[in-house]
């Protein structure tokens, strides 16, 4: 017996292995953030999106979306 009545989607193959922790990349890349204050300001930003890549992963592997 199927769990829905048609097909239903799923995530592109290989855009996210079942076994991929969400949160694997987020304490590096926010660990990343910890010399901000050594860098020059035009780096920063640079930090900043990695940061922000790594939380839209996360965030969006939360529903396989």
């Amino acid at each position: 017996m199927q769990d829905h009545p048609y097909p239903v989607p799923g995530p592109p193959p290989g855009a996210f292995s079942q076994q991929t922790d969400p949160r694997a990349g987020i304490d590096e890349a926010v660990a990343g953030l910890d010399d901000l204050d050594a860098l020059p300001l035009a780096e920063h930003v640079e930090r900043f999106d990695a940061v922000h890549t790594e939380l839209t992963v996360a965030l969006s592997s939360i529903d396989k979306v």
